[in-house]
């Protein structure tokens, strides 16, 4: 146990000087995820007896954990609270130094999952109907033609592989390079760096080193764009800002940096978990085979069910907010759980349960409110294709390794596997 106590505030039963428990008997947050199907198992115990409490971070900080799947809803949508990773009191996920913080925001302009309104619409405005569902569903021979090309090596190879490295990863790194007009041939390069940015136990100087080679790649790719434009998501985005008035460069670039750094992370772990899921669910796996118009559901239900994102729904209080009848002050860090959100039996019955045939709609994989993933609907797209494809092509597809021998990203912000030995 911690022994770590809150300070006296709230009125929530488990929160700060109320009758109940105080202490959730947590030393650090957030805790590695060292199970591929289920949060860590203290989540739910948060989000039964302490759904809002506040809890030491790794960081070295203190921060408001918020794990109910409508307090979380609340904490997100509420104008109050701030994205703006800059602001004091904004939860720290890995160890760092103020000095080392305050440099790594040095030369550096905010991505668009920082922003606050307004310059949070404007920004996001110059982007969301690239990634509309109108116009995500005209790339979608795109993302066929990308899978397919995949699937070809893949299957002209020896009857095993790695499929994180030869499929899960190289699929979503070359649709959002096509979308955005990035080099694919740069890939290896900000896959390796996107990596070890998320890994906690990195250094916190190593962690903005790969922050900034990648920043700085983009910023080789943006300049070109500005002297030939083509026909991607930067070039029409150059092309918007000249006709309101004039190119920011710098803006482009972190708009560039989020989206490559997000559209190819996640999706790319995504995948890999949801390959593993249905391999080991052989009666789900081949009742979607039998019927492949199911597969759509059935990514929803995985994007619920393994939640890989945790630190993009941290937020800081700008004003006093009562979240679940406790109240968080103004400065104070905040951390909306989606893993226990996502996992909440008042909203998913049975939660632990991976059950393709539910109505998993109301997850809150891709966050909720002004903040929600712009890119969700390409993500959920790239899941459909990759997976019916993926068992369509190869029937016999089994993992060549125990569950228990994959290595997890149990220390990553972004939850994942390194490597998923298959054969087939």
């Amino acid at each position: 146990m911690s022994g770590y106590q809150d300070p006296p505030t709230g009125d929530h039963p488990g929160a700060p000087g109320s009758s109940g428990p105080t202490d959730p008997g947590i030393d650090a947050f957030p805790l590695p995820r060292r199970c591929p199907f289920s949060p860590p198992a203290e989540y739910a115990r948060l989000r039964a007896e302490h759904p809002v409490v506040r809890l030491p971070m790794l960081g070295g900080d203190t921060a408001w954990v918020v794990s109910r799947h409508a307090d979380v809803r609340q904490v997100l949508s509420d104008p109050r609270m701030s994205a703006d990773r800059r602001r004091p009191g904004f939860p720290k996920f890995a160890p760092t130094t103020e000095s080392q913080r305050q440099a790594s925001f040095a030369n550096f302009r905010p991505p668009l999952n920082w922003l606050d309104p307004p310059e949070h619409a404007i920004v996001r405005r110059q982007i969301v109907d690239e990634f509309s569902m109108r116009r995500v569903r005209q790339l979608r021979a795109l993302v066929e033609r990308v899978v397919d090309t995949h699937l070809d090596a893949l299957a002209a190879a020896a009857p095993g592989a790695d499929l994180v490295s030869t499929f899960a990863y190289p699929v979503p790194s070359q649709v959002i390079c096509e979308v955005l007009g990035v080099p694919y041939g740069e890939h290896e390069f900000f896959e390796r760096r996107s990596t070890l940015m998320f890994r906690r136990s990195a250094p916190a100087d190593e962690r903005a080193r790969c922050a900034r080679e990648i920043r700085d790649l983009l910023d080789v790719v943006v300049t070109d764009k500005e002297r030939r434009p083509g026909d991607d998501v930067l070039s029409r985005l150059l092309y918007r800002q000249r006709g309101a008035g004039g190119v920011d460069h710098e803006a482009v670039v972190s708009t560039a940096f989020v989206l490559l750094v997000a559209g190819h992370v996640t999706t790319s772990n995504m995948i890999a978990l949801s390959v593993l899921a249905l391999l080991t669910h052989p009666a789900r796996l081949a009742r979607l085979r039998a019927e492949p118009e199911r597969f759509p559901a059935a990514v929803e239900e995985l994007l619920r069910y393994f939640t890989v994102v945790e630190a993009a729904t941290a937020r800081t209080a700008t004003a006093d907010v009562t979240i679940g009848g406790v109240t968080i002050r103004a400065g104070e860090g905040v951390v909306a759980l989606g893993q226990a959100a996502n996992r909440d039996p008042a909203v998913f019955e049975d939660p632990d349960e991976f059950d393709p045939d539910r109505d998993a709609r109301a997850h809150l994989a891709f966050g909720y409110g002004r903040h929600v993933c712009p890119g969700q609907h390409l993500a959920r797209l790239e899941l459909e294709v990759a997976l019916s494809r993926l068992f369509r092509r190869l029937p016999g597809l089994r993992l060549a390794t125990e569950v228990s021998d994959l290595p997890l990203k149990e220390d990553s912000n972004i939850f994942g596997l390194y490597a998923l030995p298959v054969a087939w």
